[in-house]
């Protein structure tokens, strides 16, 4: 990685990725999010409907103790997602880690006002592909089917989202790849934090972000032999564009720098130079939400503008330095033959409805009940994208 001794990263998994849990834990008390509470609207979201979109909102309000900071405990489960282990934190989800569908879309709306286009397709994506669709049940991290299922596995695995190369994959801000870190691709590496601030010095906007993920693709590429950047990958530039989207208080009108990075992903600075995870992740004080609502065409944009500034293949290696292109859709011989944010929406819906590789060599096969469920939630949405839509 330009700039930054790679060397120091094994040693640094050793030492900043320690892991909050050796194995899924369970917690035989499941709060569910906090009720909504008309004193405290936020943009008015609930029971899985769309809020007014109206933001600037002081979060969590004055007097809302019901969202006040909680630090999980041993038994609550978290992910690589630090918006939601945030959302789970300050009880927007449930306190536990197990969230369901109409929790996924108050929670976006309502904390982070993501508009409710974008809210559904998020949900829909983290249920139909690491969750249950018959209870609308996800874990925000491992697999807790136990919990997440009414029927076991009859509908595929609930792997939560740490499952690899579905929501979760190689090249993460801040999580190893998973095959280089004995399957972990969950907990925090407080090294990555610190390649991040370094490249991004203090303003993780977009074109930092966008050249740091080009930084960890590359590092990706030469150090992991089973490395895979599939069409899935796609949405970590998404998941990117939040930390100066989403993430500043007010949204893209403040600030996306260090401390409220630090705040979200639970960093704190080691002393050395370095970060380590403080199992705080959380709002910064005194935050307000996005003004105006985060919508899917316009993550879709910034998905194509980071990617346009550092392009990459689609692909993975076959052992080290052995890399293989793949096609799918829009991708042609590892490359993206379309870059309209309409294009990339109708990937996106794609993979939420259809069948697509989850590495070189395999193909996540989704149940017929999975993409019926799944193409019912989008299809009012996506209709709008001249996307060819699956029949429910």
């Amino acid at each position: 990685m330009p700039g930054v001794d790679s060397s120091l990263l094994s040693k640094a998994k050793r030492v900043s990725t320690e892991k909050r849990q050796s194995s899924c834990p369970f917690n035989s008390v499941h709060p569910g999010a906090a009720p909504y509470n008309a004193e405290f609207p936020y943009t008015g979201a609930q029971n899985g409907l769309p809020g007014t979109g109206k933001g600037g909102i002081l979060v969590p309000a004055a007097g809302d103790n019901a969202h006040a900071f909680e630090a999980p405990g041993p038994n609550d489960i978290r992910g690589p997602c630090p918006g939601l282990n945030t959302a789970a934190n300050h009880h927007f989800l449930s306190h536990d880690g197990i969230t369901n569908f109409a929790e996924l879309l108050d929670a976006q709306q309502n904390l982070y006002n993501v508009n409710y286009d974008l809210a559904v397709t998020l949900a829909t994506l983290g249920v139909s592909l690491d969750g249950d669709v018959v209870t609308g049940k996800l874990s925000i991290g491992c697999d807790a089917t136990s919990r997440t299922s009414a029927t076991g596995d009859l509908l595929g695995d609930e792997v939560g989202l740490v499952g690899h190369n579905r929501f979760e994959g190689d090249t993460s801000l801040t999580r190893d790849d998973f095959f280089l870190a004995n399957g972990d691709d969950y907990t925090f590496n407080g090294t990555l934090f610190g390649y991040m601030q370094q490249t991004c010095n203090g303003n993780f906007d977009r074109d930092n972000l966008a050249l740091y993920r080009y930084q960890r693709y590359q590092q990706s590429l030469a150090e992991n032999g089973n490395f895979f950047f599939g069409p899935t990958n796609l949405l970590l530039f998404g998941a990117a564009s939040f930390l100066y989207e989403l993430f500043p208080s007010l949204g893209p009108t403040g600030s996306p720098d260090l401390a409220t990075m630090e705040s979200f992903f639970g960093a704190s600075p080691d002393g050395n130079g370095g970060y380590i995870f403080n199992n705080a992740e959380q709002i910064p004080p005194n935050w307000y939400n996005r003004v105006s609502p985060y919508t899917a065409l316009e993550a879709a944009t910034e998905i194509v503008a980071q990617y346009l500034q550092h392009p990459i293949l689609f692909g993975g290696n076959v052992g080290p330095g052995n890399f293989d292109a793949l096609s799918y859709g829009i991708i042609v011989n590892g490359n993206l033959t379309d870059s309209s944010a309409d294009a990339i929406l109708c990937l996106i819906y794609q993979l939420a409805t259809q069948n697509f590789p989850s590495s070189l060599d395999g193909v996540l096969n989704l149940p017929a009940e999975v993409t019926t469920w799944a193409s019912g939630k989008l299809n009012p949405i996506f209709e709008n994208y001249g996307c060819p839509l699956v029949d429910t």
